[in-house]
């Protein structure tokens, strides 16, 4: 073990364990024994099994699907953590759920990223390390730090090794001009974005190409794909304006419902993945998905809060 990083304890909680531990590995840590159970009528239960009085605490937790589930799974280890006088509770939260709800879109509607922020914090945690969040006010949604990591270097690398030809990069909406555009200047490529609208009720949504694509290869960048509607609707659009080749890259395959049989019948040759939620079986029903680690920037980023340097100049 590295006498540098000797102090830090790491624990998984039970919904991302092989990112937990590839995470362990590039540590050089082993992961903190701990207990996870769940009563008959569905309570959770945890109990740490290593003294973790004085000891800087990390604990990595995606609040994926089962979303709620993996949220409490959270809050309990952390409260436990607390209670066994831990010096500092970081959450690891490499997908934050609830993000999407990030503001009132109509009257008498929460916000329910605001309200996990509470818990969060109310339940003791001290940090928060999250990858690509929805929107950045998130941050601001905690009276606690929160490092907003990014996945980016990792998607520019697998860009740069797997594409020659003349790219363009695709914003699916509106919204994701920003990080198209910086995908695009580190890859000086091309930039366009889809204009999605529905000109009336119950007509069809018109897809509208702001930008050159004839001719190219594209690849739509996004921070999550969930039904896939969207992002098959936006790769038929690509191609009905020109595109030869449409590629997709995100960081979150949130993938509910029919998402694997869309994107298996669209004209998306591939879709490049992270492993902030785990895929278990749906990454072998669709050869189209390709799962990339994030392991080590996140192992990098919480070492660097372990030892007080500086997280922001990984994405220099």
């Amino acid at each position: 073990m590295d006498d540098v990083i000797d102090g830090l304890m790491l624990f998984g909680g039970t919904s991302n364990l092989n990112l937990t531990k590839e995470v362990c590995d590039y540590l050089n840590l082993l992961p903190g024994e701990m207990v996870n159970k769940t009563f008959s009528d569905g309570e959770t239960q945890v109990e740490i099994e290593e003294n973790v009085r004085g000891r800087d605490t990390f604990i990595i937790q995606s609040t994926c699907s089962p979303v709620n589930d993996n949220l409490m799974q959270l809050l309990i280890i952390t409260d436990a953590l607390k209670r066994a006088s831990a010096k500092s509770i970081t959450a690891v939260i490499p997908y934050y759920g609830y993000a999407r709800q990030d503001r009132k879109v109509k009257p008498r509607v929460p916000i329910s990223a605001k309200l996990v922020a509470d818990l969060i914090t109310v339940a003791g945690v001290s940090r928060v390390i999250s990858m690509d969040l929805h929107v950045g006010q998130i941050q601001g949604y905690f009276d606690i730090p929160v490092d907003n990591i990014f996945s980016a270097p990792i998607v520019l690398n697998y860009i740069r090794e797997h594409f020659k030809d003349s790219l363009s990069i695709i914003s699916p909406d509106p919204g994701g001009v920003e990080r198209a555009r910086a995908f695009a200047k580190r890859l000086n490529a091309s930039l366009a974005i889809i204009d999605k609208r529905r000109e009336a009720p119950n007509v069809a949504e018109a897809m509208n190409i702001i930008g050159d694509i004839k001719g190219k290869t594209v690849i739509i960048v996004d921070d999550m794909v969930d039904t896939g509607g969207t992002l098959v609707q936006a790769a038929r659009a690509l191609i009905q304006n020109g595109a030869t080749r449409v590629y997709a890259c995100c960081t979150h395959p949130v993938l509910s419902g029919d998402a694997i049989k869309r994107i298996k019948e669209s004209p998306i040759e591939s879709l490049v993945v992270t492993n902030t939620i785990p895929l278990g079986q749906k990454s072998s029903e669709c050869s189209k998905i390709e799962v990339i680690s994030v392991a080590e920037i996140l192992g990098e980023a919480i070492k660097r809060v372990y030892l007080s340097k500086s997280v922001s100049s990984l994405f220099v």
